[in-house]
């Protein structure tokens, strides 16, 4: 496995700047791509599954986590709250709070729900200066978030869904070696105390793994400070282990803000808030994705999909066309001319497709395709050319080539 820290610098994909500070890595064009096209990749997921985006503010008043239990379960990862006029306001540590008062903002019927709700947003955690490193582990950090607000009955189905969502997802990521995690309380008051609402959640997240039929562990004092998870568990190259999605079950925060909607009944009923994350925060996921596919993303994710390489001068113009049509089948794509054939092939070798074009290719309007596992493929027509890749990348496999 490669160090991501190192080898995203090499590739030109992050960096960072004392000037800016510890924690707070800055995206260069390449890594903007791979950031850019998960975060597109995951907005459609969820609209597809019936999510609503929203957007909310960074800041939030002091009484908004004082009412979320953030303040007395979790101010040690919090940035001290700011003296704004007569008010103080926090850079916030999560995104419930904001989605819960959303929810609050309107009534609600049973007919409504599930109502699913999500957003990449922007949170800030208070780390040591000595636990930062890279994209793993950071101050700002982009959460893909979702709450789900939904009836005791749906809570179940709603988690597995979120469940199956991260799944798939790793499958398109090309991401294999992930174990899950039941994560519950310890002793002390970092925790809610509320016996019985752990245990009604701790047994629905249990239900739902044995319904996924995957293994897992079951880890106490790794839960939220409000309610247990599950969390999809994965490696770095030094062996380390972090979080990257997760489910969670929360029956605190609606109660705390008051939530409700009107049963069939015609009463007041209160809902059940499902968090999860299907990739996590951003900056994790690629670190994760840096370090097990060594910079060689899966062709959907490259920063440079199709790499064109002219043979000589005389071919620039055919290749420039190629490039072209690349772009308009909405493919990125660079031609690169300098140098030798041999050494551009060498350079460019990430790129899961090379178009190499001679003097033969360009008369006929073909292309001679590359893969970057080293397998050459027989002549094809430019056009079918961008076409097929065109088709590999929309359909995320995570295969160069399709028979």
């Amino acid at each position: 496995m490669y160090d991501h820290r190192k080898l995203g610098r090499d590739l030109g994909l992050f960096d960072t700047d004392p000037l800016i500070g510890a924690g707070l890595p800055y995206w260069l064009p390449d890594g903007a791509i791979v950031r850019q096209s998960l975060e597109d990749y995951i907005r459609v997921v969820e609209r597809r599954a019936g999510y609503q985006h929203v957007y909310s503010p960074v800041l939030g008043k002091r009484e908004l986590y004082e009412i979320s239990g953030h303040l007395a379960h979790y101010a040690d990862d919090m940035y001290p709250p700011m003296d704004i006029g007569d008010e103080q306001v926090v850079l916030r540590p999560s995104l419930c709070p904001h989605h819960a008062l959303m929810y609050r903002s309107r009534s609600h019927s049973y007919r409504e729900l599930p109502l699913r709700m999500a957003e990449l947003g922007v949170m800030y955690r208070s780390e040591l200066s000595g636990v930062l490193g890279g994209l793993t582990r950071v101050r700002c950090i982009h959460l893909n978030d979702a709450h789900i607000f939904c009836t005791l009955d749906q809570v179940a189905d709603e988690a597995a869904a979120a469940l199956a969502l991260i799944a798939a997802a790793y499958r398109d990521m090309g991401i294999a070696d992930a174990r899950y995690r039941l994560s519950l309380p310890g002793a002390g008051s970092k925790y809610v105390a509320a016996p019985e609402m752990w245990l009604r959640a701790t047994e629905i997240l249990r239900q739902v793994l044995d319904r996924a039929e995957v293994p897992y562990d079951a880890v106490e004092g790794e839960a939220a400070f409000y309610g247990p998870k599950i969390d999809i568990q994965v490696t770095d190259h030094a062996g380390r282990e972090s979080t990257l999605s997760t489910v969670q079950v929360d029956f605190h925060q609606p109660e705390r803000f008051g939530l409700h909607y009107v049963g069939a009944d015609g009463d007041r009923h209160r809902p059940v808030m499902v968090h999860r994350s299907i990739i996590g925060s951003v900056e994790r996921a690629v670190a994760h994705l840096i370090e097990q596919h060594g910079g060689a993303f899966p062709a959907w994710l490259a920063p440079v999909q199709v790499v064109v390489l002219p043979v000589s001068e005389a071919q620039d113009s055919a290749a420039a066309a190629l490039r072209d049509d690349c772009l308009r089948a909405d493919l990125r794509v660079r031609v690169v001319s300098d140098g030798s054939l041999a050494a551009r092939v060498r350079e460019t070798r990430l790129a899961p497709y090379q178009f190499i074009l001679g003097a033969q290719e360009a008369a006929a309007g073909e292309v001679s395709i590359r893969l970057r596992d080293g397998r050459r493929l027989p002549a094809l027509r430019a056009v079918d050319a961008v076409a097929r890749v065109a088709a590999q990348v929309k359909a995320r496999d995570t295969r160069l080539w399709s028979d």
